[in-house]
């Protein structure tokens, strides 16, 4: 009798390309430990280097033509602001991070998922990781330990913590904008039904996140989402959502005046705008005057904080408070301008923002495309969604927003589904298992 391990299941096997991307998204999880790269940062640069020994020992092509541009297009603006650096390290590091956020993570999901199977694997790891973050965001703010909001502990954050107060919010935007995709594909009904629940309550801790740059981004992403489903079911998910919305204010009615404070203070921030938004303009300005002098290549990765007060005007702040879910008071330095398109063209000028939003936009296009192909019939509507609307997150999500800290792999995780659904080879066909129905397929093509 033979004492050899027994193979794994054929259905487990077949998972293996995903499930280290998966693990990726698991290792948000853990809280952070210090200002060095963080356990989903290693688990990042793992995959990449499992992705790569896969390409060598498989003999494959690494990507198509039209893939290795659009993804490689950053690199251009990347590298020339990386020579700009003041700081020898500063270059190196911030070259590093871009690369891994734009380039390589993306690249290696592209490479890494196979069929639709794979794609709505890694799906549902999007919402998985937003139901447990959102479940710690909600129970912070009902045992008033989150992270300081109005001079109380209420702000639903996370595993993430006070120093990263969008973390959760994105991460939670990107699990509903996934789930709402899978609901409005044509995966099975069992799959829609779930998915729909797992939307309804995400709306919960997206709303405690107090997040208002994540709310205009998911609501526009959802919308965006519906609206490409046919009007009926739109307006039919649109009057669900507003009972939820009923449901969710007469819950918490605790917090419905801060919650009603906070949604309109959106209609407010050019009337009377609160010291946030003031400092948002203030670093908008700074990062603006930063191009000026610096058109083409901008001042330089990693630079923005060093010529940020020789550009700002007197209404900046010195920072922001930092406070709650487990942290100390302290005053937390405004590093970047929470504008991802300006932090660019002011580190990389006009090269690097052409480069950067020229990827996206190709994206964006081929994206759109496909999506309208399988909008009316074939397989792989629920991806076309989630992709379309990840992406879309992002973009709308940059204007108030940039990369920094852990949650920032989830952008990447999310880029490289975009980009599979995009760019991918073929047409995105569900890979049939070996055996059988594939079999008689392949035989049939034979002859």
């Amino acid at each position: 009798m033979s004492h050899a391990l027994a193979p794994l299941p054929h259905r487990a096997a077949s998972l293996a390309p995903v499930l280290p991307l998966a693990a990726v998204l698991a290792l948000l999880v853990l809280p952070p430990a210090g200002s060095g790269a963080g356990p989903a940062d290693v688990g990042s640069g793992l995959v990449v280097g499992y992705c790569a020994i896969r390409l060598l020992r498989e003999r494959r092509r690494p990507l198509s033509p039209a893939a290795a541009l659009v993804l490689g297009l950053p690199v251009v603006g990347i590298a020339l602001a990386a020579l700009g650096t003041s700081s020898p390290g500063a270059g190196p590091a911030g070259l590093g991070r871009y690369l891994q956020i734009f380039v390589l993570v993306p690249a290696a999901v592209l490479l890494l998922l196979r069929d639709h199977r794979d794609f709505r694997v890694l799906a549902w790891s999007f919402v998985g990781l937003a139901l447990c973050e959102g479940a710690v965001g909600v129970h912070q703010y009902v045992t008033r330990t989150g992270a300081s909001y109005q001079g109380e502990d209420i702000r639903a954050v996370g595993t993430f913590g006070a120093q990263d107060v969008m973390g959760m919010a994105s991460v939670v935007s990107l699990g509903l904008v996934c789930a709402v995709g899978i609901a409005l594909g044509r995966t099975p009904v069992w799959q829609r039904a779930a998915a729909v629940g797992c939307a309804l309550a995400l709306l919960a801790p997206l709303a405690l996140s107090f997040s208002r740059g994540a709310w205009i981004a998911t609501a526009l992403t959802c919308t965006l989402q519906l609206v490409l489903t046919g009007l009926r079911r739109a307006l039919k998910v649109a009057a669900a959502l507003a009972a939820a919305g009923v449901v969710l204010v007469g819950g918490f009615g605790a917090g419905t005046a801060q919650l009603q404070e906070r949604i309109d203070s959106i209609a407010q921030v050019t009337d009377a705008p609160d010291q946030s938004v003031v400092d948002r303009y203030a670093l908008w300005s700074s990062a603006t005057g930063m191009w000026r002098d610096h058109p083409l290549t901008g001042v330089g990765l990693k630079n923005f904080p060093e010529y940020r007060d020789g550009h700002a005007t007197l209404a900046l702040s010195s920072g922001s408070d930092v406070e709650g879910a487990g942290a100390e008071y302290r005053r937390q330095e405004l590093l970047s301008p929470h504008n991802m398109y300006l932090l660019v063209l002011s580190e990389q000028g006009l090269v690097g923002l052409l480069a950067l939003a020229g990827s996206w936009l190709a994206l964006l296009v081929c994206g759109t495309r496909r999506l309208l192909r399988v909008r009316r019939r074939g397989p792989g509507l629920d991806c076309a969604l989630v992709a379309c609307g990840l992406l879309v997150w992002t973009l709308t999500d940059f204007l108030y927003g940039d990369i920094g800290g852990p949650s920032t792999m989830v952008t990447a995780l999310a880029l490289g589904l975009v980009a599979w659904w995009a760019l991918g080879d073929g047409e995105h066909r569900d890979v049939l298992p070996r055996g059988g129905v594939r079999d008689r397929v392949e035989k049939a093509v034979a002859r």
